[in-house]
């Protein structure tokens, strides 16, 4: 691009005028707003130009891309400077022009190339590994105490990401930000419902319950799933609703056990859970009564 626009504008106000014109803002401009006074040169006033650009937080991704298809569709050659005092080559100035055309080609097709791949691998990536009978062998398997608390809680995150990638739902993993621990989210109806997996007696949840609901709480119209194997205390439930919006629904043993045997799939549970919270306000329900577990 650089070398594009020298070989088509001679002026140094020209070549200000040409960045006023794609995008760049009176903070950038300011940068060679005083090229004569700074004996900036040609050359000087682009590469400030570039410079200031590439420092803002966005890149200066709008306007290099304006300058760019600018260049791309460049048509004028100023006889002044290109036929009359022969400042400029009209064979040289075209010669970069087609370049950075091919230049332009490759990248576009580099760019389509890497969006197959992203996608092909995206798609791999949300493709169930087995069968819901495999899903079954592995969940009850972990009943027999083998693995340590810790392994079986991934071992269990690992077993609702497949049940969700066999209903069809988009699947984030497990990870981290601004110092949170995410056992991962799923993408139901248009929204993402953050995901935690845990395998302990029900009076441990409580803590990892209020922690929950703290994460879903600093996200935007956060929505959280909460599953415990061996259920909760009436209290934790409670709480977590009481003068509260709703974005918490809980879920446990019994609930996996019921997609597992194909009562519902992972999908049809969720929904049940969701018109449970929407319509009653309830959010620890039995999926396919969609009554309260908790005593009344």
């Amino acid at each position: 691009m650089r070398t594009c626009i020298l070989s088509i504008l001679r002026a140094k106000k020209d070549i200000y005028i040409f960045f006023e014109q794609h995008g760049c803002e009176k903070s950038d401009l300011a940068v060679i707003a005083g090229y004569e006074a700074q004996n900036l040169n040609r050359s000087a006033m682009i590469d400030l130009m570039f410079s200031r650009l590439e420092s803002r937080p966005d890149e200066g991704l709008g306007p290099l891309r304006a300058m760019l298809q600018a260049l791309l569709d460049w048509k004028s050659f100023d006889p002044y400077y290109f036929d009359k005092i022969k400042k400029l080559d009209r064979k040289e100035a075209q010669r970069n022009l087609d370049h950075l055309k091919q230049l332009q080609e490759l990248r576009d097709g580099r760019i389509k190339e890497e969006r197959r791949r992203r996608e092909s691998t995206e798609a791999a990536a949300q493709k169930a590994r087995g069968t819901l009978e495999d899903v079954r062998k592995e969940y009850l398997a972990l009943y027999s105490g083998s693995l340590k608390p810790q392994a079986r809680g991934y071992a269990l995150e690992k077993i609702l990401a497949e049940l969700a990638k066999l209903s069809k739902l988009e699947v984030t993993q497990p990870f981290r930000v601004l110092g949170e621990q995410v056992d991962g989210a799923v993408k139901f109806e248009g929204e993402n419902y953050i995901i935690e997996a845990k395998w302990q007696d029900a009076a441990a949840a409580n803590e990892a319950v209020y922690q929950f609901a703290g994460k879903v709480e600093g996200k935007l119209h956060g929505r959280g799933l909460f599953f415990s194997v061996h259920g909760y205390s009436e209290h934790v439930v409670r709480s977590i609703v009481w003068g509260k919006s709703i974005n918490t629904m809980f879920a446990d043993g019994q609930d996996i056990m019921l997609v597992i045997e194909s009562n519902l799939s992972f999908s049809q549970m969720i929904d049940r859970k969701v018109k449970a919270a929407q319509t009653k306000g309830l959010i620890y329900v039995h999926p396919l009564t969609g009554k309260s577990k908790l005593p009344e």
